[in-house]
């Protein structure tokens, strides 16, 4: 049974010089014929699950009016909610007030995920983003006083020519924000991307471990339950949590994935086909080999990595019988503690290679 779903609004009011991800300017008119395509996406194929989470990404959907916002929750309304649902949505602090928080307090909305990234002005004007450090308090602030505690705030690092010391400033600001998860991502030079056509360079890869060695240090308060995620108790992001467990999903929205029974599937990217209800762009057949290697990708990004129960529950396989990574432990590279096999933290800037090497030792038939 499907659980979770996406949802996408790809509005933003400035496009960020490193962003890949699907967006569009915004433009009033089309938000209106935006959301009504939406509307139609999700009574076409949402089939009625209660759902344990609800992720509303972008773009930056604080970026919508509070009309639109209204508009918006009345549409997600048909989507049936467990009593317990984490139901989150992303906010940039250039365009979040208070208005806008007590809406998303009066529809359910119980986790926000802020767009940090970074403090210093000069990296921010490379971005083409503005931040204003008294508003991001003040913000926060309003947030815990209405009673959404479960907040996020993302940090964006290894940016060309950022310092260690910057990045430690960036940290030390955030743990002064007091705030249940951080989120890190270390800068990728993606293709169409301003960044990328002004030809900047990415930092070099020792300088990226070492920042990513302080971020992990810094945050030692929180625990570090995935390679980019740190939180505190038990503020999973339990949205982010049904990827790692390769669970079923939906995708709503312009460019969003989703993931129902054996299909994983691509929304389109063009704003004239989705508005005109064409909406899955492609859709790729999932054999069970494909499920298997999926399960163990993204399985170990976690502190968990992979239940071997679970996997004999889905698979019908031990794991031992399509995976020989009796080296891998030997070299201390995966730990095998008798339910779950995993990556050690040490290692886990290395993950990308040890997965590669599990992968090729892979025998199933």
């Amino acid at each position: 049974m499907v659980k979770h779903g996406y949802i996408h609004i790809p509005f933003c009011k400035n496009i960020c010089s490193y962003c890949d991800f699907c967006k569009l300017f915004y433009d009033t008119g089309y938000v209106c014929r935006y959301l009504e395509a939406l509307k139609g996406e999700i009574e076409t194929f949402y089939q009625g699950e209660p759902l344990t989470t609800i992720y509303v990404g972008g773009g930056t959907p604080s970026s919508l009016s509070l009309a639109e916002l209204e508009q918006f929750f009345s549409i997600i309304s048909v989507l049936q909610r467990d009593d317990d649902c984490e139901f989150s949505i992303e906010a940039n602090f250039d365009s979040i007030t208070v208005e806008k928080l007590e809406l998303f307090k009066k529809y359910g909305v119980n986790r926000i995920s802020f767009g940090l990234e970074t403090t210093h002005s000069w990296i921010l004007k490379k971005m083409n983003r503005t931040l204003d450090i008294e508003y991001v308090n003040y913000i926060i602030s309003y947030c815990k006083k209405i009673g959404i505690t479960n907040i996020n705030v993302d940090l964006m690092y290894a940016f060309p020519g950022e310092t260690l010391e910057e990045v430690e400033e960036d940290i030390d600001f955030i743990l002064s924000l007091d705030v249940s998860h951080v989120s890190t991502y270390s800068l990728i030079l993606e293709e169409h991307t301003k960044l990328y056509l002004d030809k900047e360079n990415s930092i070099s890869e020792e300088l990226d471990a070492q920042m990513y060695e302080l971020i992990c240090s810094k945050l030692s308060n929180y625990y570090h339950y995935e390679i980019s995620n740190f939180a505190k108790d038990d503020f999973y992001s339990q949205h982010n949590l049904c990827y790692w467990r390769n669970d079923q999903y939906y995708g709503f929205g312009l460019g969003a994935s989703g993931y129902l029974k054996n299909i994983r599937y691509n929304n389109t990217r063009s704003i004239t086909h989705y508005l005109q209800r064409s909406y899955h762009y492609d859709e790729e057949t999932i054999s069970d080999c494909d499920k298997i290697e999926y399960q163990v990708i993204l399985n170990l990004r976690t502190k968990w990595g992979i239940s071997k129960e679970e996997f004999f529950i889905r698979f019908d396989r031990q794991l031992a019988d399509v995976y020989n990574y009796s080296k891998l432990v030997y070299d201390g590279y995966l730990i095998d503690n008798g339910n779950f096999v995993f990556i050690p933290e040490k290692y886990w800037y290395l993950s990308n290679e040890i997965i590669v090497r599990l992968l090729e030792e892979c025998s199933y038939e």
